[in-house]
């Protein structure tokens, strides 16, 4: 377990039409603690994934440092595994060759297929390792990615919307997963997410980002226990005032898009009822 320390940071791109530059996100300082889950939570284009992939090493900060421990980030590394939201398998491979794949760099063949077998019986994959990924499910092929990302025993979990594209009934069976997981394996987690739901469901805080240039406007402690229930009075409550902050936020953005043609009555119709703030943006 590591702790993750974000200080200062600040992304900005090249804006060629307006010849100047296009802030994504500044002053953006969080410290995830070891052993912690940190949900990112916030509306289309506020810089979620950008910050999760700057502290990947797969993106470079404008301004600003992160740390992994004591050391500071300068590129990709063995100490942070990745989740993305498409789970990325090579199709010419079966389950336990993806996982294996990287492992051979720094282990004989047959400790790290055992090595994967590990991790493979940890998501629940076992009678599937001889599978080839057009055989699994969505949410079966995430759970290998999960495998393979764990493989590497890094010291943080980076996911961003791992459960993006799935249905809701394969989502709500990688909630519990995903809690397993993380309780068996202590690891840091940095989760990025549009679903409010899922956040508290998952996380011992929230951090909430606002819309362009993106800030944190909210940290939330989540002090409820597990498992969570939706349906119970405090979850509830939490919910609502999450989102009674973020529609202003969401309206913002929709109002950046849409112009004159902006209806702040249509836009309360696209909150969703899970509370799934990527709906129609």
């Amino acid at each position: 377990m590591e702790r993750v320390v974000i200080e200062e940071v600040e992304k900005t791109f090249p804006n060629k039409e307006k010849d100047g530059s296009f802030t994504v996100f500044k002053d953006i300082s969080l410290t995830v603690n070891p052993g912690e889950f940190v949900s990112l939570l916030g509306p289309s284009g506020c810089g979620k994934s950008t910050l999760l992939n700057i502290v990947a090493g797969l993106d470079q900060s404008s301004a600003g440092e992160v740390k992994v421990g004591d050391k500071k980030i300068k590129g990709p590394g063995s100490d942070r595994g990745v989740v993305f939201q498409e789970a990325a398998l090579m199709p010419w491979l079966n389950v336990l060759e993806n996982v294996t794949f990287a492992l051979r760099k720094k282990m004989k063949k047959e400790e790290a297929k055992k090595h994967a077998e590990k991790y493979l019986k940890l998501v629940h994959l076992s009678k599937f390792m001889h599978s080839y990924p057009h055989e699994l499910s969505g949410g079966m092929k995430q759970r290998v990615s999960i495998a393979r990302a764990l493989s590497m025993d890094p010291a943080v979990l980076l996911m961003d919307e791992p459960f993006g594209a799935l249905d809701e009934q394969t989502r709500m069976m990688l909630h519990r997963e995903v809690q397993f997981i993380w309780q068996e394996t202590q690891k840091t987690i940095l989760f990025v997410t549009h679903n409010i739901r899922e956040s508290i469901l998952l996380s011992d805080r929230i951090v909430l980002m606002g819309t362009r240039p993106g800030g944190i406007r909210k940290i939330f402690t989540v002090d409820l226990p597990r498992p969570r229930k939706p349906s119970s009075p405090e979850f509830i409550k939490l919910e609502e005032e999450i989102m009674s902050i973020l529609a202003g936020e969401i309206e913002k953005v929709m109002k950046e898009e849409m112009g004159d043609d902006f209806n702040s009555k249509k836009a309360s119709l696209l909150y969703g009822t899970d509370r799934n703030m990527g709906n129609h943006i």
